[in-house]
């Protein structure tokens, strides 16, 4: 894993791939985190919450990162290189050609919630996500019910365009979702972008 990273910075937040030092304090967020983000969450195979099991999805994050699928940032607070995590937001599904699409996704330790950190973020990585890797189209979907991730997408801009009915198992069922994006206006040579052979 000594591939060149991503490292985000803002005003609160230091955004980058975990690496194998950080397998504890996955777990502990993982621990601590476990009622608060169930309900809007799909659940993770009992691997994940051992040494073993997050090592791979740690070197699973490092090769999707290396392949161009995926960007998976982990968000600690600025000046704390080495402090627990507060939260998490991908770019899952990165596909290029025509497409330039990914999809969004994000969760906030539940002591960190309220404090802006969240759409701190993810203005952050949007800016990333246009101008670094020139994407034409974020989705992110939410569970009806989770007004506050709803208020932070409206806020940067996403539009919704459907509803999908049991769309993904979160919290024990098939749950239905809002459908939302947001469109780079601005997407620099577009036609040499969505032409290329990828």
């Amino acid at each position: 894993m000594s591939e060149e990273v991503p490292r985000l910075e803002t005003p609160c937040l230091l955004l980058t791939l975990p690496g194998p030092d950080d397998v504890n304090e996955l777990l502990a967020y993982a621990e601590r985190n476990r009622e608060h983000l169930a309900p809007w969450s799909p659940p993770l195979p009992p691997e994940a919450a051992t040494r073993e099991g997050v090592l791979r999805r740690i070197e699973r994050s490092h090769q999707e990162y290396r392949a161009g699928s995926s960007v998976r940032l982990w968000l600690r607070r600025a000046g704390e290189p080495s402090g627990p995590f507060v939260g998490a937001v991908s770019l899952s599904q990165i596909h290029l050609g025509p497409f330039r699409a990914c999809y969004l996704g994000y969760q906030l330790d539940h002591a960190a919630v309220g404090q802006g950190l969240m759409h701190e973020a993810l203005t952050r990585v949007i800016a990333y996500a246009f101008s670094e890797r020139q994407l034409h189209r974020i989705m992110a979907n939410y569970v009806p019910t989770n007004e506050r991730s709803g208020r932070v997408l409206r806020r940067l801009g996403f539009v919704v365009e459907g509803y999908a009915r049991d769309y993904l198992f979160v919290g024990g069922q098939f749950r239905d979702h809002i459908l939302t994006a947001l469109t780079n206006h601005a997407l620099a040579d577009a036609e040499r972008l969505c032409t290329a052979v990828t």
